[in-house]
Formats: structure tokens, C-alpha cells, sequence
């Protein structure tokens, strides 16, 4: 129970913040401010709640960790939960602020649906790589987080454009429910990052990403 709790604050703090910086200053800080308040986010709850629960913070995480043998079944469904409540929580807040979380939402870009699915799957298997990696056992660098922020902020500024960048289905229910559009793309941006993430988690368990 404890690390669902912190996954849920860590997931909310990760909507929160991302959310809030598109919705309320987008103009300002433009794609690049965005792609920091996602990398930023996850640097600050890799340390915060990264002792206790991991810092997943994201669906595609734990079925990579699963994957990879790192976690069981029943623990990765209490991660997606906890993971999905805290979005929610965070996007009804944003909801709550300004009237639209769907301000945030992930749609297929101009590039088309295949250019969407494979973003989307090839930045997540990516992004679990780097964590399977930069936290495995006997391997674990004090700066994980940094790294792993630092990777998602990059993704951003490689994808915003293809698909506003998921790579995490608890972001993207986040924000899609509120808009009928993005609602009815949905699927992508659940399928896609957990396919990414769990290719990240058997390539690691089979030792071809692991020390």
C-alpha cells in the first residue's frame, strides 16, 4: 500500500506539473519548457518517492519492470491503479484551474497513424531501456534520475509534434478522457507505450540490455 500511495503522488506530481505548464504557459516557455516540466517532474520524484516505490509513475515502467522480472503481476496492477488514479487526480485539478485538461491531450500528428505508433513504441522501449539499465542491480548510478528525466525530456523534444508525446498510458488517459476526439485515439497511446515497455523488459531479462 505504501508504494501505491507514492506512486499515485509521484503520478499525480508528474501530471500536475506537465499539465499546468501546457495549459498555463505554453506560450511562454514554448515546446522546449514543455519537454522540461515532463523530464523535471520525473527527476524530482525519482528522488523523492523513488526510494520507496521505484518513481514509475507510468503504466509501460511497470510492465517493463514485470518483464523484466523485477516485479509480480499482482504488484504491477497495484501500480497501474495507483498510477491511473493519481492522473486523474491531477487532471481533475487542472480541471478544477482553467476548465480544460484535454489542453493536453495526445493526438495523432500530421505525420499519420504510423508515424504515431511507431514514436510511440520505439521512445518507450527507449525510455524503459534507460531505466532498466540505469537501476539494475549492482549497476544503480546515484544520478538514475537525472538520466532517466533528462531521457524523457528528450523524447519530448523529438515527438511533441508526432503525437504530443505519451510514452506513459496513465498521462494520456489523463488527458484524452476530456475530449471526444482524442478520447477515440486513446487506444494508441494504452497499446503502443506497453508494447514499447514490455520489448524494453524481456530484451533486459534475456540480458541484452543488462550488465
Amino acid at each position: 500500500m505504501k508504494k501505491n500511495i507514492a506512486e499515485a503522488i509521484g503520478t499525480f506530481t508528474l501530471v500536475f506539473m506537465s499539465f499546468s505548464t501546457i495549459t498555463f504557459m505554453a506560450d511562454q516557455v514554448g515546446a522546449l519548457g514543455i519537454s522540461l516540466s515532463f523530464g523535471l517532474a520525473v527527476v524530482a520524484m525519482a528522488y523523492g518517492i523513488g526510494p520507496i516505490s521505484g518513481a514509475h509513475l507510468n503504466p509501460a515502467v511497470s510492465i517493463g519492470a514485470f518483464m523484466a522480472g523485477r516485479m509480480s503481476m499482482p504488484e504491477m496492477i497495484g501500480y497501474w491503479v495507483a498510477q491511473v488514479v493519481g492522473g486523474l487526480a491531477a487532471a481533475f485539478v487542472i480541471l478544477a484551474m482553467s476548465g480544460d485538461p484535454a489542453m493536453a491531450k495526445n493526438m495523432i500528428g500530421p505525420q499519420g497513424l504510423a508515424a504515431a505508433l511507431i514514436f510511440e513504441v520505439v521512445a518507450t522501449f527507449l525510455f524503459v531501456t534507460v531505466i532498466l539499465g540505469a537501476t539494475q542491480d549492482g549497476h544503480a548510478t546515484p544520478v538514475a534520475g537525472l538520466a532517466i528525466g533528462l531521457t524523457l525530456t528528450l523524447i519530448h523534444i523529438a515527438g511533441i509534434a508526432i503525437t504530443g508525446v505519451s510514452v506513459n498510458p496513465a498521462r494520456s488517459i489523463a488527458s484524452n478522457l476530456f475530449d471526444g476526439a482524442a478520447l477515440a485515439q486513446l487506444w494508441l497511446f494504452l497499446v503502443a507505450p506497453l508494447a514499447g515497455g514490455a520489448l524494453a523488459g524481456i530484451l533486459h531479462k534475456n540480458g541484452l540490455t543488462r550488465a
